[in-house]
Formats: C-alpha cells, structure tokens, sequence
C-alpha cells in the first residue's frame, strides 16, 4: 500500500508558468473544482526542468473543463481521449505556445495516481496549494516517486501496467533514456514479459514515442536496448528478418548488427554518440558546420527532424536483404534491388506507423539512393555531371544520402575500417558537399529554353521527348558545356542532332 502523506518540497517555477496557473486557477475556483499538477509537470519540477506542457486532473469532467478553459484563454480545443475524459488545449501565450493536458479524476487523486505507469509520474500537487506556496509546496507521493527520482529509477507503480497500456513499454525506454535513469531490475523483468504488447498499440502512438527517442543523443545504444528488452523485433518484424543473413566478406556484421551499428554511425557522425574503432581519425575526415547542424535539426513533420529520420532509415536500408540474397557459383553473395526493395518496405512500414507522406518521402529516398554517393565517381572526384545528376534524383535528401553512405561505410568495415579508403570517401563527400554550397547552378540551372522553344525553333511536337531534351540541355548547364541561351540552341542542333528551323 502507500502512505497518503503530503510533505513541503522545494521546488522553482518560472513566473510565466506560474502566471498562466494563476489564470486557471482563477477560473477553475470560480466553478468549484478541485484541480492538482500530475504526471511529468510535477516530475520536472522536482528535478528542476524546464516545464515544457502543463498537466492537470480535475475533480470534474475533464473534456468540459478543457473546452471551457480553451474558450476563456482563448486557446484550442482538443478531445484527445473521450472514452477516459481527456482534453487538451493549445494556446500561446508572450510567443510561447503551451499545450495543456486535462485528465479526469474518477474518485479522489490517490486512485488517480494509482492508474498511472510509473512512481516518478504519480505525484501530485494541489493547484491551490501551489498558488499559495510556489517555492514550497505540499507533494501527494504516495508510491515514492520521490525517491525513485533521487535514486534515477524507472519503476511501474503496479505490474499490470504494461498490459493496461503497451505503449508504456517504450515509454519506460525513452523515459530512462531522456533522463539518464535506469529501468527497474523488476520493470524491466515485466518489459521482456509484455514486449510481445506493443505490436497491439496505434501506429501513431508508437510513431511519437519512437521519434522522441530517435531524437536523442546516443539513439542507437537506446535501439540496442529496445532489442534487449524484446520490442524492436515487435515493432519492426521485418527487422527481425535480417538477424544471421551473411553478407560478403568486406561485411565485419551480419545484416541485422551491420543495421544497429549504422544507426551508431550516424551518431557519431552528428557529433551526438561514439564510435569505437579509431575515432579521432575517422572523424578529423568528415566536414563539420553550423548550416550543417541547422539542416539536420530542420523539423520535417511533427514531432520529428531530419536528424531523426535519417537515424530511422539507418535501421531500415538493409531490410529487404533477405528476400534479394543470392549466392552464385563462385561464392560470391550480393543483394542485387535490395535497395529499391527496401526503400518499398520502409514505405510499408513507415505507413503502417502513421508517419506523414514528407516523412516517408525523404527516408524513402535514402534507402532507394544509399549506394549512390559511392557510384558517383569510381576514380578521383565526380564531375559536374555527375554530381547534378545525384541532387537531380536525391533532392532535398541529397544532404542526408552523403552522411549516410559515411556511416554505412563505418558500419561495413568495424574494427577493419582502412583509413586510407575512408579518407577518400570523406574527400569525395566533402567536395559534393562544397559544390552544391558554392554553386546553386551545379544543381538547379537557370532556365535557359522550354518547350515552346522546341515547338517554334525545332518544329518539334509535344511528347515525352521534351523532357530528355530539357533534361539533357540542364545536365549540360551543370556540366559547364552551355551557359548561354545560343549555346543551348546549338546544344540541341549539334549535339542532339536536331535541326533548327529558325536563325539561331
């Protein structure tokens, strides 16, 4: 059982949250109800956080009390659960937006407590009793989250918690792994026993906590926890497919750890994780920059970053290996299309989890393109050409793909990395990299000519011929060959082999 008392703690709020309080607090005494701070607002507050969103159970239908709060603040509204009675409101407030979570109290806020997941979020503190004591505050701890705070403790307040909710099953993970905590010898026993759960949850639920902890430093040591624990293989079974496929020799894992480790690489490669075979070196090699940062922590759909979905497409690019394997004659093994194949499977997946269609775009061309950038050039740099046509197919993942097909290299090789070999791959990276930023042209040509060009110059009719011709003056405009609009005319007379109607 737990022990019902209260006792002062010290705490420090900022005065914007405590003013927006003082706001609720004002509307909800005027009705009568009786309201406390739950969940991770309390949490972080005792740990001394920054408080990202405001937690709140109500002694009244929680569903009403958001509406009412939203139309009073002037904020929106949202029944997020309507079966429990769960509302939220978004609002902003001086520039800063808020989102507010109301849940409904069903009797009094021990039993209300007593349904949450674990000790460390089942603490409470009266919202008057914070009004009137904001540096000191009684704390409702029944469960003594308070110490599992103190001692970095991830522990369930009852075990049937992860049956009630799987989704507390990575929530355990990310939470353990956002705070530096560890899970509870005996949580974390339940975790391996309800792994099997988490395939039961709604995509999206699994889809916001997987980006949460994609987004962390160290993600791939937090995806080798998942596996330990038994939800990686529930959540990706496609994955589990790769464990024990062989792959040629220069391959130091099988495809499954060549997977998690590439994940690590792109780590290491972001300056967020180690590596740990020759790590000065292989990193002295890579090109480093503040619009490099900023490019990889664009958001690209709620909730997630490039940063994330590249890490995400690293656990994914080898997932159609097992279906495309084959081993000729002379032993000689390769996974011809596994790249097409598992840029199709990542799609199926990432749908599956409610990812957005820009979310499923870009790591959809990471998978399909990983072994370009090693395809550019065979010998020395690549060619103006060369580099246009790989932005030209890439696209806005063009970034992304060069840092990947780095990380891959890493997760090939392992401890038998050949730093010679690498240092031309990182050469070959940099300078696609230094291109594209000094020339726009190299990969979006100004318009030089367009269809009715080729309709009153060339006398040619509209057809999907139109297109290559574009395409092949715009390749010759990254390559330096045309840079006029008269050099493009006679591109097309002399070298397609097209005759002009007109004075040129």
């Amino acid at each position: 059982m737990y022990s019902s008392m209260a006792l002062a703690v010290k705490i420090s709020i900022a005065s914007d949250t405590l003013s927006l309080l003082k706001r609720i607090h004002q509307h909800l005494a005027g009705q009568g109800i009786t309201a406390y701070l739950a969940g991770g607002m309390v949490r972080d507050l005792l740990l001394g956080r920054e408080v990202e969103d405001i937690d709140l159970a109500v002694a009244r239908n929680a569903l009403e009390v958001a509406a009412e709060i939203a139309d009073e603040l002037g904020g929106k509204y949202i029944p997020l659960d309507e079966e429990n009675r769960v509302g939220r409101v978004v609002l902003t407030v001086a520039d800063r937006k808020w989102e507010l979570d109301f849940s409904t109290i069903e009797a009094d806020i021990e039993r209300d407590l007593a349904r949450r997941d674990f000790t460390i979020d089942a603490m409470a503190i009266g919202l008057e009793e914070l009004i009137s004591h904001p540096q000191s505050p009684a704390l409702i701890d029944p469960f003594h989250g308070q110490d599992d705070l103190s001692r970095g403790v991830i522990r369930v307040v009852n075990e049937s918690a992860f049956a009630e909710d799987p989704v507390r099953l990575l929530r355990a993970v990310r939470l353990a792994a956002e705070l530096a905590f560890k899970i509870h010898e005996d949580t974390e026993m339940l975790a391996r026993r309800y792994a099997h759960l988490i395939d039961s949850v709604a995509g999206e639920r699994v889809r916001g906590e997987l980006l949460r902890l994609l987004a962390l430093p160290h993600s791939g040591q937090h995806i080798d926890y998942l596996e330990e624990l038994g939800l990686l293989g529930n959540i990706f079974p496609e994955l589990a497919q790769t464990k024990g496929v062989t792959q040629p020799r220069e391959h130091y894992w099988d495809v499954f750890e060549h997977s998690l480790r590439t994940v690590k690489a792109v780590d290491f490669l972001l300056r967020e994780g180690d590596w740990e075979y020759g790590k000065r070196e292989v990193l002295a090699a890579v090109p480093w920059s503040e619009a490099l940062t900023q490019h990889f922590s664009h958001e690209v759909g709620h909730g997630s970053t490039r940063r994330s979905l590249l890490r995400l497409a690293a656990l994914l690019h080898d997932i159609a290996k097992p279906q495309t394997k084959t081993v000729e004659e002379t032993g000689r093994t390769r996974f011809l299309g596994h790249a097409t194949e598992g840029a199709l499977a990542a799609t199926d997946i990432m749908e599956r989890l409610r990812f957005s269609t820009r979310e499923i775009r870009l790591v959809e061309v990471i998978v399909k393109y990983h072994l370009r950038p090693t395809q550019m050039s065979h010998e020395g740099l690549p060619t103006s050409r060369a580099i246009y046509r790989y932005f030209r197919d890439t696209g806005e993942a063009g970034i992304d793909i060069l840092f990947f097909s780095l990380a891959d290299h890493l997760a090939t090789r392992g401890k038998h990395l050949d730093l010679a070999h690498w240092r031309e791959h990182a050469e070959v990276m940099a300078y696609v990299l230094a291109r594209r930023a000094e020339e726009e042209k190299l990969t979006v040509p100004p318009k030089l000519m367009d269809g009715h060009d080729l309709i009153n110059l060339f006398g040619l009719s509209p057809g999907p011929r139109f297109a290559e011709i574009l395409e092949a003056v715009r390749e010759a405009q990254a390559a330096g060959e045309v840079t006029t609009r008269e050099e493009a005319l006679k591109y097309i007379g002399h070298t397609l082999k097209i005759p002009c109607r007109k004075d040129m």
